[in-house]
């Protein structure tokens, strides 16, 4: 399984702990694909057991084209987390906080597990979405399906260069994966993810002067605005965050896509990061504003029609889970058998050789633009 390889150095008596292949390369190609859960625990149970099986399937169709830097990351909203795993659970996990400022919106929409694949061609990512689909097809119900494609030179529709000030090799593994903070769940991950759809006349009828102000970039270019003539209501002014001196950094992966006879034009936000407090932060002086009322011009012109907030656990723990409900919820399930059957709250998770959950210890941090 693409991943990342995550050595816990400083506890010489854990096994190795791998990580889901967040900080990939960037690709060409990507599917996005959200879908909930339905009710009933046969239904949990199926999704408990692809959990385990999703490496070996990513394997099955990445191994057709080994140069297609094929990969997926699986990541779950709150409420599925509860149902499929119940405590403990990622510190800061929770569902995605709509902001409303004025006419500008920021929803929050339905979403139970997302997967996120990637290759340099859209035929591997289709292939795999659709294996996805062959096993958890009659446990899920679609909310949101996305294929994104590379746009000329990494550029948006809007006509900007997307994901510039990226994090690289150890720094982007530092800004996107959990390390002691929440060391149950270190390895892991948060994502966000936002589809918004752009008002391209309007936007087009700037000029590239007033355009690049919204931006706070050259277009043609890609060299960032001098501070002396950068709006302080710049996309990239606005999701700038800093602490203690020091900026934090997500890593975006967003992708272009449409449809050219539906007038459909957007962008498909997915940021990455150690902690949602960045990207939500981000948000909110987006929407908002930083003071409030000094917002992101862009959003007079880009609306968000989707929004939610997933939490992407380490791949060894994806390969721990078992599809049975939890040894302490047995008994109960077998003294209830009269009762409808509910979700089970506690995690189904294999014990490592050690004893341990086998989720292990990394380091890393992240935020969004």
């Amino acid at each position: 399984m693409a991943s990342n390889l995550i050595d816990a150095q400083e506890r010489p008596n854990e096994m190795r702990r791998v990580a889901q292949m967040v900080a990939a390369q960037l690709t060409r190609a990507a599917i996005f694909l959200v879908v909930t859960i339905k009710q009933g625990p046969e239904h949990a149970a199926a999704i408990r057991s692809f959990c385990g099986d999703l490496a070996g399937l990513l394997r099955a169709v990445e191994f057709r084209d080994i140069e297609g830097q094929l990969s997926c990351v699986m990541g779950f909203g709150s409420t599925a987390w509860d149902e499929l795993f119940g405590a403990p659970r990622p510190a800061e996990l929770h569902a995605f906080r709509e902001i409303r400022a004025g006419a500008r919106h920021a929803v929050s929409t339905r979403g139970d597990l997302i997967f996120h694949i990637r290759a340099k061609r859209m035929d591997l990512c289709f292939e795999l979405a659709t294996q996805i689909m062959a096993r958890i097809g009659a446990a899920t119900t679609p909310q949101d399906e996305v294929h994104g494609f590379r746009y000329f030179d990494d550029r948006d529709l809007i006509g900007f260069v997307d994901g510039t000030e990226n994090p690289r090799g150890e720094e982007a593994s530092a800004a996107v994966l959990i390390g002691e903070e929440d060391e149950a769940f270190a390895g892991g991950s948060y994502v966000i993810v936002q589809k918004y759809l752009h008002d391209l006349d309007g936007w087009n009828a700037l000029s590239t002067e007033e355009q690049e102000k919204i931006i706070g970039r050259k277009k043609l270019s890609d060299i960032e605005l001098d501070d002396s003539i950068k709006p302080s209501s710049a996309h990239n002014a606005l999701t700038t965050i800093v602490e203690d001196g020091k900026e934090v950094k997500i890593l975006r992966d967003n992708m272009p896509f449409g449809s050219v006879a539906q007038g459909e034009f957007g962008t498909y936000f997915i940021g990455y990061s150690r902690s949602p407090r960045t990207i939500e932060t981000m948000l909110e002086n987006m929407f908002i504003g930083r003071p409030p009322g000094n917002y992101d011009r862009l959003l007079d012109f880009s609306r968000a029609v989707t929004g939610s907030l997933f939490f992407v656990p380490s791949a060894t723990f994806l390969e721990n889970v078992t599809p049975d409900p939890p040894i302490e919820d047995q008994s109960a399930i077998a003294d209830s058998s009269a009762m409808p059957a509910v979700a089970e709250p506690s995690p189904s998770i294999s014990p490592g050789r050690d004893g341990s959950l086998g989720i292990g210890s990394l380091k890393g941090e992240i935020r969004h633009e």
